[in-house]
């Protein structure tokens, strides 16, 4: 069994063996990952109770919509550093690094000022439907989200780094390093202090904020020495040449966000946050799936566009038929995990401490299942980098999903399942036109018109 390990892992051409080894690493990792957010999740509600987690959730998500400000220049990243890596080109790599760590930084650290400035004016009470006493705790809690979001957004594109050098196992170690660390401190806090947003806001932040960090001092002291920012190497040009990419990134990042991160605002603000945190439970839960899925999936990406621009277009089909039989089995556990989950939900979190509805979970593994899907053909469009369709299908999809959730609350008074039931719906291009748009590129290999834009 070993053997025939050793043969799997190292047959096949270079980028092959790299995928699998990283696969199989991010597996092991990831499990571990799981694990400990599986820990960390009642933990955190015992520390504090399920109204203050929605509160923190939505509190989180919102904080996120800043990557709005990225304007696609991580993503854009991704794809230059990896196309400038395949052709030897190092001095061309190391200007595109050290290029998006100077604007990136330049751009974070302008917002991190203006949001500290403005979160004084900002009416958390009426925002969030809560009272004036946990209003003002919210705004202390602002304060430390706003700023470890913010370095740690600019820090972060090492992991850009590394997963566009096809190594997203050493991507996900730092994430799990950094949740080993805040577990670690939330424990500390259960014993040592009663609940509060603050110590956990600090506890959530600080030692991932620190992890990444760490990484990027030692990868560019190593490994990525050659890659190393520099300010000889900024150059506008290549900001340019990296927004040029990036800004299609950028649109689809605001839709993504605006489809996503929007959904536990408006929980929050149309519901309460008690709801917010079991629509959650239920996302986490099924998101074991989704984070199984994205190991096996991220190295497509960056292998697609190593693949695309040496030629080997069998390599990109081989490796979409294997991912389409990939998926069928995570669609069958899923639809397991959904027969047991009341009784998991009570093992999980303790019986009854948060109430989920049944309808909640069947929407969350429908909504689960379609991405799972979804990111196959989309992973290979945004490899291959041609992001027009994508772009306006991004537009189009996040104005149905916020129209499609206020008909369904307003007017036709649904609950918390009118969001999950749009963000479904205007999932049109992953689920729809993404593959017809593989089968254009890749299938009968169209080589001009909108289909590669």
């Amino acid at each position: 069994m070993i053997n025939k390990l050793k043969k799997f892992i190292t047959e096949g051409n270079k980028r092959s063996v790299e995928a699998k080894k990283n696969v199989i690493g991010s597996m092991l990792i990831k499990v571990m990952s799981i694990a400990i957010s599986l820990v960390m999740v009642p933990m955190t509600i015992h520390y504090i109770n399920p109204t203050q987690y929605g509160i923190w959730l939505t509190m989180s998500s919102m904080v996120a919509w800043i990557s709005f400000f990225d304007i696609g220049f991580t993503q854009g990243l991704r794809n230059r550093f990896a196309e400038a890596k395949a052709k030897g080109n190092r001095e061309l790599a190391k200007t595109y690094v050290s290029t998006a760590y100077f604007f990136i930084g330049i751009i974070f650290i302008t917002i991190w000022v203006i949001l500290l400035l403005a979160n004084q004016f900002i009416d958390w009470g009426r925002l969030l439907n809560i009272n004036e006493k946990a209003a003002h705790e919210v705004s202390v809690l602002a304060y430390i989200i706003f700023s470890y979001f913010c370095f740690q957004f600019v820090f972060k594109i090492i992991t850009t780094i590394l997963i566009a050098d096809q190594k997203p196992a050493k991507a996900v170690m730092l994430d799990l390093f950094g949740q080993f660390l805040s577990l670690i401190a939330i424990y500390i806090l259960t014993k040592l202090t009663s609940g509060s947003l603050i110590y956990l806001a600090l506890a959530l932040g600080v030692a991932p904020t620190l992890v990444i960090i760490g990484a990027n001092l030692y990868f560019f002291k190593t490994k990525y020495k050659d890659y190393a920012p520099s300010l000889r190497f900024v150059k506008k040009k290549y900001a340019k040449d990296i927004m040029a990419l990036g800004f299609k990134f950028f649109i689809l990042q605001i839709a993504a966000i605006v489809q996503y991160q929007t959904i536990l605002f408006l929980i929050a603000h149309y519901f309460d946050p008690l709801q917010v945190t079991s629509y959650n439970i239920a996302y986490k839960y099924f998101g074991i799936l989704q984070m199984g899925f994205m190991i096996l999936v991220t190295p497509l990406w960056s292998g697609v566009t190593d693949a695309y621009n040496s030629g080997d277009i069998e390599w990109i089909r081989n490796a979409v038929t294997k991912y389409l039989y990939i998926l069928i089995p995570f669609i069958l556990t899923g639809a397991a995990m959904l027969a047991i989950s009341k009784p998991i939900y009570d093992l999980w979190l303790g019986e009854n401490v948060v109430i989920v509805p049944f309808t909640i979970s069947l929407l969350c593994y429908v909504f689960i299942s379609t991405t799972l899907f979804a990111y196959i053909f989309v992973f290979v469009i945004n490899g291959i980098g041609a992001l027009q369709i994508q772009f306006y299908s991004s537009i189009i999809t996040s104005i149905t999903f916020v129209a499609l959730s206020m008909i369904l609350i307003k007017h036709f008074h649904f609950g918390v399942e009118s969001i999950l039931i749009s963000s479904i719906v205007s999932n049109l291009f992953g689920i729809i036109i993404a593959p017809i748009q593989y089968y254009q590129i890749i299938i009968k290999r169209k080589q001009a018109g909108i289909w590669l834009r």
